[in-house]
């Protein structure tokens, strides 16, 4: 029940800066966040990569008003890709980007997304690296799907992101998966009516282990994002079915979150990629992992009555 209003609270300014401001935010963000700029992240890669794990990399930040800040976003990224050429990590380190920050939402935004992120995934390419596109609320979907589209036809390995609790999605899966697409499957995190999502966690659990399946069973590259251990077992016995090796699937979880069941799955020789952000506009994206997940919000409320 408190998902929903966390939700609401990570849109409202009057709690951005309330929860801004309190002493304790800074240490309790640092969990997921490991830092805000360039500078601090390629020390986070090199530590991680040193570990066997893998990474995705998301410059954070949704609230783009004008053409000049989706540019700027887009110049983040480019200067991701610049600091990532020397690590020569390859696809060990790629990219996710959510198509708001290079100006969906804007008007013409479809265009003018596309022609930001493009740029992005041809600098990816060339030190031997892709994007995902990251899913957000259900109205951006056919524009992200069709920019996915169109990306691949030169960049092949471009990823998207697909939601288990939208019931359109059963269907983008049965898509994807004929497609050779590389397809990260996530529960949702965005708060959707019920006309479009099913409301019960057990429903979306369901969901996600039916899409799972379809996409174990296709011919793209399935992309487990879960945290639950439970789907995280029935992930490995549903790529066992469909005859998959290690090296054809891979999970991903949030940095900050089960780094023990992280180091455990990359050791037994499974690909483990850690979602990794970075940047200063981090509220949407702290608020929405406080969303998902109790635990999340019992260690920050915890930490706001102990240390604040």
């Amino acid at each position: 029940m408190l998902g929903p209003v966390i939700l609401a609270a990570s849109r409202s300014d009057r709690m951005r800066r309330l929860i801004s401001a309190a002493p304790v935010t800074k240490q309790v963000v640092d969990r997921f966040i490991p830092g805000e700029g360039v500078d601090d992240i390629v020390p986070v890669v090199r530590d991680l990569a040193d570990r066997g794990l893998e990474l995705t990399m998301d410059v954070v930040g949704e609230d783009i008003t004008n053409p000049a800040q989706a540019a700027a976003a887009r110049d983040a990224y480019l200067e991701l890709v610049d600091r990532l050429k020397p690590l020569e990590l390859g696809f060990r380190a790629e990219m996710s980007v959510k198509l708001s920050m290079f100006g969906q939402a804007l008007e013409d935004g479809h265009e003018l997304a596309l022609k930001n992120v493009r740029p992005v995934v041809e600098a990816a390419a060339e030190i031997g690296t892709t994007v995902t596109l990251d899913a957000e609320d259900h109205t951006t979907l056919d524009s992200m799907f069709a920019i996915h589209e169109e990306l691949r036809k030169d960049f092949p390995q471009t990823g998207c992101v697909i939601q288990a609790y939208l019931f359109r999605t059963e269907a983008d899966a049965r898509r994807l998966a004929g497609n050779g697409s590389r397809v990260r499957l996530v529960k949702g995190a965005y708060k959707e009516p019920a006309s479009v999502a099913y409301q019960d966690k057990h429903e979306i659990d369901r969901a996600y282990v039916r899409i799972l399946g379809t996409l174990m069973e296709g011919t793209g590259y399935p992309m487990i994002g879960s945290h639950d251990p439970r789907l995280i077992a029935i992930g490995q016995e549903l790529a066992h079915r469909a005859g998959r090796k290690l090296d054809e699937y891979e999970f991903q979880m949030l940095y900050g979150i089960r780094g023990d069941e992280q180091s455990r799955l990359a050791a037994e020789g499974h690909r483990m990629r850690v979602y990794t952000a970075y940047g200063t506009d981090w509220y949407g994206y702290f608020m929405r992992r406080l969303a998902e997940k109790p635990a999340n919000l019992r260690f920050f409320a915890r930490s706001m009555l102990t240390k604040g």
